[in-house]
């Protein structure tokens, strides 16, 4: 089954290809500079940054289902990862994995392209191709200060969980989920 293209206004929302691994690698380092990054994300530029291209490749090839908004001059101006996690396996928390589901991973809309949609029609893209995995469920971790995030999941239809992910010197981590409609 293969995610459909979608239009949302002038942009154009799809799965990145294999081959188009530069472009993922530039916008993610794109959203590593962004001001709340460090609430966002687990890595930071520099690290990002430091990475072969053989690390990206592999990342793109063989990753999670990347959705990227392309407005119409090409750029890339958004960006969430699904990632399949199956029953029966540890997460990169290292918590057990209860059952099939999705997660969430590298939201990032550039500040132009915010509050007007955007990032809603990325997620149904991520969700729709989820569901159409046969997940139960599908869930994402916040920074518990992420203000603007947890309210954007919040009104997406993700509800806290009640686990929480430590963080060394930092507020803890919230899982959000919303299971299979």
């Amino acid at each position: 089954m293969t995610a459909s293209v979608v239009t949302f206004g002038d942009c154009v929302i799809r799965p990145v290809r294999a081959e188009e691994w530069r472009a993922s690698k530039e916008l993610r380092l794109v959203a590593l500079r962004d001001p709340v990054a460090h609430l966002a994300y687990l890595d930071t530029y520099e690290e990002a940054a430091a990475r072969p291209d053989a690390w990206w490749r592999e990342r793109t090839a063989n990753g999670a289902r990347q959705f990227i908004a392309e407005a119409p001059d090409g750029s890339w101006v958004g960006n969430v990862a699904v990632l399949i996690e199956e029953a029966g396996t540890t997460d990169w928390a290292g918590f057990a994995v209860e059952r099939r589901q999705g997660h969430l991973v590298g939201v990032y809309v550039a500040p132009g392209f915010r509050g007007n949609g955007l990032t809603r029609a990325l997620f149904d893209a991520a969700l729709e191709w989820a569901w159409g995995r046969g997940v139960e469920r599908v869930r994402l971790v916040v920074h518990a200060e992420n203000a603007r995030a947890l309210g954007f999941y919040r009104k997406a239809g993700f509800v806290e969980s009640g686990v929480t992910v430590p963080r060394a010197d930092e507020p803890d981590e919230l899982e959000m989920v919303v299971e299979r409609p």
